[in-house]
């Protein structure tokens, strides 16, 4: 049975978990310890709070903007319990992002870094946010001193203990859990309605393929990824929750150093993470003496995983890498590779139930094998955009979602991205996707990461343009002859720039619109 079919909501899913493993380690972070049960009391006191002292209810939006904390699971479980509306926020938003967001939700309260502050009062006063509760990041270890204009998580956690017992929320699987805003790469961002349903199924799904390998060895799952990007919030805090697994939560992933010290303080069985993480990692300095004899799992999606970054990240950890694909509008995952059957170069088969083609610009199918526009159907994919009709038809067609990304479903049932449409680039009439481009770059031996977008240009129209960041210093001409030894003469770069780092988001994906924004 799936945990679509098991459980009705997320109330019940955590519910159950905390039963069953309540005297397992549930997060480690920053030195601190947690295990199921504290977890459990922490988010009853908590929920009591939100509901008698600051009057939320089922279907009231709540924001979450934590980095990697405690402090950010304890406020997703203690918000499913009331049923409420959990609307997922980067740390890092300007005032403007954060209004848009905010506005657009219709949010009533929120859980905030004490950090923050400054950046929510700049724009509270023309959202609807009534009730700010604030977290310190250390709380746990020595809690900040409460400013009286807020609640203060600590405070709350203490009075919730002497408080009546919270209404359970009764949500059904229809019932919407997680407002997921998408990154805003193709115009304004847009909240992704997730249900219980969806979330619980890919959860599932997730769990289905993790089960037995994780059961294999003893340790945590390393968790880089922020828990407001859907990937860690539905494979780290769902998935692995359910599977009573620990995760050991890093609140900033590009601190390598400390990164490399969290994770040789304790042994670990699973990293989830993403292409650029990976090379990192495996150019620090510290991190080939770290103890991999427990690992037996290594996640990648987010963005496109490069042959060179997956060959170095083996051949360091003897782990392989196992990539998969999702996006914010599928709860997230659609497909993944099997566990000791990785085909590099492909995202895997699609998860149970679900269904991947390839369509042409018609919204016809093309045959096994041809490119296309991707879509999915399955329990995982949202009910549609948050207040945006027009949006949601022009994304949705019979229960298909239009994923924007161009690939093709290979005779042995693996799906194989090609690229984002939008940044397709076509040079004399012929499609040139920049990942293929930029696997090529990776892959000579001076060259850290590489990204590729269009130039125009008066002769082909587009150009191919690249930029890179080195190991050691390379000329333009030497990358590429480079790229003309393993590339068809129009898909060779017309330019290669070197910069000393290239533009990424929060979670490390290489941000090529920021590029387009320079020329």
């Amino acid at each position: 049975m799936s945990l679509n079919e098991q459980y009705t909501n997320l109330r019940e899913f955590t519910d159950h978990q905390f039963e069953r493993f309540g005297s397992r380690l549930a997060y480690r972070c920053m030195g601190q310890a947690m295990l199921y049960s504290e977890l459990d009391r922490h988010a009853t006191h908590l929920a009591r709070y939100f509901e008698h002292e600051l009057g939320l209810k089922a279907g009231d939006r709540i924001v979450i903007q934590l980095p990697n904390l405690i402090q950010y699971p304890l406020a997703m479980c203690a918000a499913v319990r009331l049923g409420l509306v959990i609307v997922n926020t980067n740390p890092q938003y300007t005032p403007r992002e954060m209004l848009h967001q905010f506005t657009d939700s219709g949010a009533k309260a929120i859980v905030i870094l004490n950090d923050l502050l400054p950046q929510l009062e700049q724009i509270k006063a023309k959202t609807d946010i009534e009730q700010v509760i604030v977290t310190g990041a250390a709380d746990f270890i020595q809690p900040v001193a409460p400013d009286n204009n807020y609640h203060w998580l600590m405070n709350a956690l203490e009075k919730g203990e002497s408080l009546a017992e919270y209404t359970p929320g009764n949500a059904t699987r229809d019932d919407i859990a997680v407002l997921q805003y998408t990154g805003g790469t193709t115009g304004v961002s847009k909240g992704a309605v997730l249900s219980h349903g969806n979330l619980l199924a890919n959860a599932g799904q997730m769990a289905e393929r993790l089960q037995a390998r994780c059961e294999t060895s003893e340790g945590v799952f390393v968790c880089p990824l922020p828990l407001y990007h859907i990937y860690a919030f539905t494979v780290n805090m769902i998935g692995l929750f359910g599977m009573g697994e620990a995760n050991l939560l890093i609140p900033n992933p590009r601190d390598m150093d400390s990164f490399v010290n969290a994770i040789k303080a304790v042994p670990f069985k699973g990293i989830a993470g993403i292409n650029t993480l990976f090379v990192g990692l495996c150019q620090h300095p510290g991190f080939k003496d770290v103890d991999f004899s427990n690992l037996k799992v290594t996640l990648s999606g987010g963005a496109a995983l490069t042959q060179s970054a997956a060959h170095m990240w083996e051949e360091v950890t003897g782990c392989p890498v196992t990539e998969g694909y999702g996006l914010s509008e599928t709860s997230p995952v659609v497909t993944f590779n099997l566990f000791g059957e990785e085909e590099l170069g492909t995202v895997g088969k699609p998860l149970t139930e679900t269904q991947v083609a390839a369509w042409d610009e018609n919204n016809q199918p093309l045959p096994t094998g041809e490119v296309g526009e991707l879509v999915v159907k399955g329990p995982q994919v949202m009910k549609g955009y948050w207040q945006r009709q027009d949006e949601t038809d022009k994304a949705m067609i019979n229960g298909w979602f239009k994923t924007g990304d161009m690939g093709m479903v290979q005779q042995n049932g693996n799906v194989k991205i090609v690229d984002r449409l939008k940044d397709m680039i076509i040079v004399s009439g012929f499609n040139v996707f920049p990942n293929e481009v930029e696997d090529v770059l990776s892959e000579h031996p001076s060259v850290m990461e590489a990204a590729v977008v269009g130039q125009p240009d008066e002769k082909s129209g587009e150009a191919v343009k690249a930029y890179v960041t080195l190991s050691e210093s390379v000329s333009e001409e030497v990358l590429r002859d480079y790229c003309r030894e393993h590339l068809t003469n129009y898909k060779v770069p017309k330019t290669i720039i070197v910069l000393d780092e290239l533009p990424k988001s929060t979670v490390g994906k290489i941000l090529r619109r920021e590029l387009r924004k320079s020329e």
